[in-house]
């Protein structure tokens, strides 16, 4: 586990940071990203970081083999520190009813999720802003069919990131990030480096005597 206060630090920075800090530390190529499908609904919630619990689920198909629900909620209500629940809809038709709503904003926040990323559409997005859980999908859609858990808390692919359960995923409004684990210190103070090396660069080209010379002499 990661300490608080380190979890804490890492919001001061944002998802492009954190992956140019997680290059610099573990190289290219790195897509541990999640792709453009993925959108933070509410990024007026502001950046969220925690460890991952995992649901695989169907939204429609009626004959899917069904898991209980209680061994996903046991595994969040069972993690040490702040829960990021990380769902994907392997429905025949993914997206074509919604994995999360209002409901599960509530249960998921009040057994210590923190955020919620979905491979797929969710529903009732203003009852998701009241509870004021961060909420990253497709997009929405107004209803679902047979809605089943299929596995849980295992290895899975969600916007292109495999993620497993207990990795450290950040996101905000560029979308997830996951983060090593055993780097995770290292990677914060790699992110500092980055903001502080953009910020002279950003300020040489705010600079009322900016030219093509000074930006060549900048990347000597």
């Amino acid at each position: 586990m990661v300490k608080p206060e380190v979890l804490a630090a890492f919001k001061e920075f944002d998802s492009p940071t954190i992956f140019n800090a997680i290059v610099l530390k573990c190289g290219l190529p790195n897509e541990e990203y999640t792709d453009h499908r993925i959108h933070y609904l509410l990024p007026e919630l502001g950046p969220v970081i925690g460890y991952a619990v995992t649901a695989e689920v169907t939204t429609n198909d009626p004959d899917s083999v069904a898991v209980p629900w209680e061994g996903y909620y046991e595994a969040i209500d069972a993690t040490e520190g702040p829960v990021f629940a990380v769902m994907k809809d392997v429905d025949s038709r993914p997206g074509r009813g919604a994995s999360f709503g209002d409901g599960m904003a509530r249960l998921h926040q009040r057994l210590g999720a923190v955020g919620a990323v979905v491979d797929g559409t969710v529903r009732d997005l203003e009852g998701i802003r009241r509870v004021g859980l961060p909420i990253f999908a497709w997009g929405t859609v107004p209803g679902h069919g047979v809605f089943n858990a299929t596995r849980v808390n295992a290895p899975i692919t969600v916007g292109s990131v495999r993620i497993r359960p207990g990795d450290l995923i950040f996101g905000d409004g560029d979308g997830c990030v996951r983060i090593p684990l055993e780097h995770a210190e290292e990677v914060l103070e790699l992110a500092a480096e980055v903001r502080d090396k953009e910020a002279k660069i950003f300020a040489l080209y705010d600079s009322d005597d900016f030219s093509l010379a000074k930006w060549r002499e900048s990347r000597r």
